[in-house]
């Protein structure tokens, strides 16, 4: 007798630290909520925020930048996530640190080329005429393989498809016929086969749950069988160079070459996106490229944003710091943020503020929500009072360790206690070395 053992469901959950972000939280007058769309406190900063997303949508922002500046944890990443989001769905977001154009495989100015184009997203819409439909009888015809008599292959297939209002029975050749195997389509399954180039997609089934298979349950399609629809998905500039880099065939890769994105594909690609807008088949998307610890930039990064910044293609640059007056790396200047003058003209400058107690609070309370984590009143006072003495961000690491010690139970102060014990904030860090440091004298 066979054994069959049922296996619990394993699901990949990634929660970012930012991933109950929104957007930026105001209301239809342009005013912050004291809580909304994930965001709390820093008014005035999102409120400036909001008058910057306004200028990006009239695009009186062309060949400017954003510069975030406040202390560590103020949510200066937070309200650039809230601006692209601002900005609309599938707008490119892409987050860097200063220190990682430092590398010894790739340049800086290539990683920043390669980031500014990640940035900036290509909408295209197709229109494609399709059969649409949920299989009501499929016959395969075989015949034997040209090179081996014993082995039969499909030569043909004849598909009858049906929707609420329409029923059609087509024949298709030999490539429709393997990717309808390779894809295990059967009767009850709604799939769409694109009417020119003959790409098979199943959608999923009409058909209640069976066997030990999940598919998508889907309702049954309306309309004619045969009909033309809409298809519209985002591709940014940096996917495109790509698929131009590998354009070169398999000799270019074996002869070298073959996956290097060069200035000359750059512009190529540039040429056919211009091309496709003007033709109204794509949207350009310019998105947002967010540099953080922007003072690691050094002054032949900034003269590259610069420049950049000016291009016809250029996606919104927002800069982050919690520098003052710093020397600008590569050189013995000080400067304020450590940015040079003439990049700092070029932006527009928001002032982000330490978090107050509520505001902790209420901030703790979304991400316990986010994480999955049931925290009592006096745990969250607790964590709101740590986070007002070290920084939002320990109280905020405090939930998984405290979560783990309660053992997926209701969190108690008691549990942040422990987990306070085990892991240490930076002035108990500090202080405790130079304990150490001072015992050696």
């Amino acid at each position: 007798m066979a054994v069959i053992e049922e296996l619990p469901t394993v699901k990949f959950e990634r929660v970012g630290s930012h991933s109950h972000i929104k957007g930026l939280g105001l209301d239809e007058n342009g005013r912050a909520r004291f809580i909304g769309d994930g965001m709390v406190g820093q008014i005035r900063a999102r409120e400036a925020a909001g008058i910057a997303v306004k200028l990006i949508k009239q695009g009186k922002l062309a060949g400017k930048g954003i510069l975030l500046v406040g202390p560590t944890g103020s949510g200066k990443t937070a309200i650039a996530m809230g601006i692209a989001k601002e900005l609309g769905e599938d707008v490119p977001f892409v987050q860097i640190s200063g220190s990682e154009i430092y590398s010894a495989e790739v340049k800086k100015t290539e990683f920043l080329k390669q980031s500014l184009r990640r940035a900036i997203g290509v909408r295209i819409s197709e229109e494609k005429k399709v059969y649409e439909g949920a299989v009501e009888k499929i016959e395969l015809r075989k015949t034997r393989h040209p090179f081996n008599p014993y082995v039969e292959i499909p030569e043909s297939v004849i598909i009858t498809l049906r929707t609420k209002d329409d029923r059609k029975t087509i024949r298709a050749g030999r490539e429709i016929a393997y990717q309808l195997l390779e894809l295990s389509v059967e009767e009850g399954d709604v799939i769409q086969i694109d009417a020119e180039t003959g790409r098979v997609s199943k959608v999923g089934t009409t058909k209640e749950e069976e066997g030990l298979f999940f598919r998508r349950k889907v309702e049954l399609p309306s309309g004619p069988v045969l009909k033309i629809k809409e298809f519209t998905y985002t591709v940014t500039l940096h996917d495109l160079d790509i698929v131009n880099a590998r354009a070169g065939g398999i000799f270019s890769l074996l002869f070298g070459g073959g996956l290097e994105i060069n200035d000359e594909i750059r512009e190529r690609v540039d040429q056919m996106v211009k091309q496709w807008v003007e033709e109204g088949k794509a949207t350009l998307v310019p998105g947002v490229l967010f540099i953080d610890e922007c003072h690691m930039l050094d002054i032949e990064a900034f003269s590259f944003l610069a420049r950049a910044m000016e291009g016809e293609l250029a996606p919104i640059l927002i800069l982050a710091t919690n520098r003052g007056v710093a020397k600008i790396r590569g050189t013995d200047i000080e400067a304020p943020h450590g940015i040079p003058l003439d990049m700092l003209d070029r932006l527009l400058i928001i002032n982000t503020e330490p978090y107050k107690k509520e505001e902790i609070r209420e901030i703790v309370k979304i991400r316990a929500r986010e994480e999955g984590v049931e925290l009592s009143e006096d745990a969250l006072e607790y964590l709101a009072e740590l986070g007002e003495k070290t920084s939002l961000r320990y109280a905020v690491q405090l939930l998984a360790p405290a979560s783990i010690i309660a053992g997926g139970k209701r969190v108690e102060k008691k549990h942040v206690e422990k987990a306070r014990e085990y892991f240490a904030d930076v002035k108990r860090s500090i202080g405790l070395v130079e304990k150490l440091e001072g015992m050696l004298k």
